[in-house]
């Protein structure tokens, strides 16, 4: 009698264990057949905050070929560009008027997301929902073979002029940077829609060169500008070195103390995230996660690999955790060197 009791609660216990399990694998599979029947047949915008031909275009438009097979549903990728003030327009469309269902997602220049720190962008980047980024990169100062300026010391001590696209771009984030914090006689002209209108710029002597210009889009863009020294490199700015440039001093190894070291600090270190991707704030929680893990596994499949190989763009995937984490510490910083790095990507120190 004492068996039969242990023997119908052991199957007691059995057939709850497996009801519960029942329970969860259905949700599970209703979960993913609301993202799959949400993202089957719909085509997703892929906004990209620069002008086509550029490393960010080149980027956003190699992503746009192989996301989609990754995402439940298997929905189509539509690039869209969208240029304006270095990118702010994207990101700000991204923030404020993009749905937010998970059917748009983009890419915008690395410092953007210290904007609303270092400008007055009205946005807040760590409540975006963060897919990942590429790569990790350097950026660099340039100028052409013919300009005067062949080094960071002429940069500081010869007036130049240097390319920009928009307030808190790369380019003249990087330029305001040298000029206010290194006393630079540096002439920022800004305006230009993106890279390639910034390199044409520079081989018609418009301008001596350009700061902010990523390593791997030079590499991926004009190849044969480096292979046949038509370009000076003056700096690079990163919280470390490019492997492929070890004889270019870095910016952080070059400031005066510490106290400038640590404003330098907070306006590099969006580097780290050199291609990232972000759809708006508050896409539902399935979708969401469709969106990161689809972004993850993009970054290990051999046919992305291989055609960004071909196309000589480097693959070194940030995660969004990384980037949530990195923003977060940004968004950390003390008052006091936020205001001194405000004044040197912006002002007068």
């Amino acid at each position: 009698m004492r068996d039969k009791k242990m023997h119908r609660r052991l199957w007691g216990h059995l057939a709850a264990a497996a009801l519960i399990t029942l329970v969860g694998t259905s949700g599970t599979s209703r979960a993913a057949d609301t993202v799959e029947s949400y993202y089957k047949g719909r085509s997703l915008n892929l906004v990209i905050g620069y002008s086509v031909g550029g490393g960010y275009d080149m980027y956003a438009r190699l992503l746009s070929k192989y996301i989609g097979d990754h995402l439940p549903g298997k929905p189509m990728i539509t690039p869209q560009s969208m240029p304006g003030a270095g990118s702010l327009k994207a990101i700000s469309f991204l923030y404020a008027a993009a749905p937010k269902d998970g059917s748009v997602f983009g890419t915008f220049g690395r410092t953007m997301p210290v904007e609303p720190l270092l400008g007055t962008a009205p946005f807040d980047a760590r409540k975006l929902t963060w897919l990942g980024s590429v790569t990790s990169d350097v950026s660099i100062c340039v100028s052409w073979n013919s300009s005067p300026i062949k080094s960071f010391d002429d940069l500081v001590n010869k007036p130049s002029n240097m390319a920009g696209q928009g307030a808190g771009s790369d380019p003249d984030v990087f330029a305001s940077t040298i000029k206010n914090l290194f006393a630079a006689k540096l002439k920022l002209v800004t305006g230009y829609p993106g890279s390639n209108e910034a390199a044409l710029a520079m081989e018609r002597g418009e301008v001596d060169g350009e700061c902010g210009v990523s390593w791997s889009s030079l590499n991926s863009t004009h190849p044969d500008w480096i292979r046949d020294k038509k370009l000076n490199i003056l700096v690079q700015v990163g919280l470390e070195k490019h492997p492929d440039l070890p004889d270019v001093p870095l910016l952080l190894d070059l400031a005066k103390d510490d106290e400038m070291r640590s404003i330098l600090k907070v306006i590099v270190a969006s580097q780290t995230f050199a291609r990232p991707f972000a759809a708006p704030p508050g896409v539902p929680d399935d979708r969401k996660a469709a969106l990161r893990t689809a972004f993850e596994d993009t970054m290990k499949d051999p046919a992305f690999l291989d055609d960004a190989k071909r196309l000589g763009l480097e693959v070194r995937p940030v995660s969004w955790q990384q980037i949530d984490q990195l923003m977060a510490e940004i968004y950390a910083t003390p008052k006091d060197v936020l205001a001194k790095a405000k004044a040197a990507v912006g002002g007068t120190m």
